[in-house]
């Protein structure tokens, strides 16, 4: 009898290896290892030839010929969640949401079916929790529909069978909560490994596909706060969702790591309540209140999340270090971008930060990593060091080169149009992005400001020099 060949799959990153081992070769996680028996290849030869004549015949169309229509979309209910899809629920996708445990996925899910049962049929299939216990959350978020179903089993085949025994009474969207708890039963693995997960998410793939339905699945994430699972799951599902935010606050954060028929670019904010999920239409207002006033090191980013422009508070503290090595820390900023902003403010302007500890927070667990919030964090750095508050009412945002010298961004206009809707007086913004705007176009009561470096930015925050740099 021939021995049956086994390798070890890594989770994180899907690298092969032929026996078991602490450490994977491919991305250097601990303990990742998972074993997986791969089906047999076809080999040239007797095998090959087999196949090759036994195969089915394909036709080929020429791409001029493809008749093309705009894809179906399912209206969730949730106007954030369809910004983030790219508009609505493609009919005959696969959706993977993701994100910590408790994190809130199952309750939006279930807020959403609540909308979508009003028009459409929802099946609601869960491994993790009986039926009893989605009725009494779906009491409590007050979902009551009859176009509901609920079934509570961990046999994916005998969900994917049951559905396609009775095609006339096919759901139009499918909920399957989790994906780790699903098992095909002629895998001999446990729920939740590699083989169980890929099988599973091919067999609900191939069902989307062919029966035209909208999948949602649930997914846990790992340590590193990605995907659980083997890696091809992300390639093999149309949309990667990722929900996040603290558990010790109220927000949460919907963003696309992945769309194949949208863009990965929007975010969705929400605000977990006692009646569930509730969407933040103004996400600005929510991250900007409760913003102290004059106080040192804090500033205000206008950034872009997609085609929003949302207002965020960057806090900064700079103190004098009890070590011989300064502490950087940066908390919903990139680590490596503030050490370079640094190194660039004590080698353009002449603020030396060598003495001290650094900590940069961006408020409201918002976690912005464009180029165009350099010129916040600047700031935030600058006001901390000197012990000066910013004024009230002043917006921030340009990217620093390492000559000190501040580059245009992009999206200048709705950057500035959101900040003077919210009653900011004074903006102060790369002389590049001047170009942007049109002479006769106003953002009152907003004052703009042109900078050209750091040095010039700074005089414009504290009010030394404003007149030199006013937009022409």
């Amino acid at each position: 009898m021939a021995r049956i060949k086994t390798v070890y799959v890594c989770t994180e990153c899907g690298h092969e290896h032929p026996k078991w081992q602490g450490q994977c070769a491919g991305c250097g996680g601990w303990n990742t290892l998972s074993e997986f028996t791969p089906e047999p290849a076809l080999t040239s030869g007797k095998g090959f030839s087999s196949a090759v004549s036994g195969g089915n015949k394909l036709t080929f169309k020429q791409l001029k010929d493809i008749s093309f229509s705009e894809e179906p979309r399912f209206d969730t209910g949730m106007a954030e969640l369809n910004r983030v899809l790219g508009g609505g629920l493609v009919k005959g996708s696969l959706v993977l949401l993701s994100g910590d445990p408790g994190i809130g996925k199952s309750t939006l899910l279930l807020q959403i079916c609540g909308d979508m049962c009003k028009t459409r049929n929802v099946l609601y299939v869960s491994g993790e929790e009986s039926a009893r216990q989605i009725k009494l959350r779906s009491e409590r978020l007050g979902i009551t529909s009859e176009r509901l179903q609920i079934a509570a089993t961990t046999d994916c085949a005998a969900v994917v069978s049951t559905l396609l025994s009775d095609k006339p009474h096919m759901p139009d969207i499918l909920i399957i909560d989790s994906i780790q708890t699903m098992v095909l039963g002629e895998i001999q693995s446990a729920a939740g490994s590699v083989t169980q997960v890929r099988e599973c998410t091919a067999l609900l793939m191939r069902l989307a596909k062919t029966e035209d339905i909208a999948i949602f699945i649930v997914g846990h994430v790992n340590k590193d706060g990605g995907v659980a699972g083997p890696k091809v799951l992300e390639h093999i599902v149309d949309t990667v969702l990722y929900f996040e935010g603290e558990k010790r606050f109220s927000y949460r954060i919907l963003r696309a790591e992945k769309n194949r028929f949208g863009s990965t670019n929007e975010i969705g904010v929400f605000e977990m309540g006692e009646r569930g999920l509730t969407q933040v239409q103004n996400p600005s207002a929510m991250l900007l209140s409760g913003r102290p006033a004059g106080v040192a090191g804090i500033s205000v980013i206008a950034s872009m999340e997609g085609s929003r422009p949302i207002l965020a508070e960057v806090q900064a503290l700079v103190a004098k270090t009890g070590f011989s090595a300064p502490r950087r820390v940066a908390d919903g900023f990139d680590y490596n971008r503030l050490c370079l902003i640094i190194a660039v403010l004590e080698k353009r302007t002449g603020f030396l930060f060598s003495g001290c500890d650094v900590y940069v927070n961006i408020v409201g667990g918002l976690k912005i990593d464009e180029p165009a919030a350099d010129l916040s964090v600047a700031m935030a750095l600058y006001s901390g060091l000197c012990d000066i508050s910013l004024p009230e009412g002043l917006l921030l945002f340009g990217e620093i080169g390492l000559g000190g010298e501040l580059r245009g961004v992009s999206h200048t206009r709705a950057r500035l149009r959101e900040g003077a809707a919210l009653g900011f007086k004074t903006a102060v913004i790369p002389k590049a992005s001047l170009r942007e705007l049109d002479k006769s176009e106003s953002f009152a009561p907003m004052r703009i400001i042109g900078a050209a470096n750091l040095q010039q930015a700074m005089k414009a925050a504290v009010k030394e020099d404003k007149t030199s740099f006013k937009q022409e």
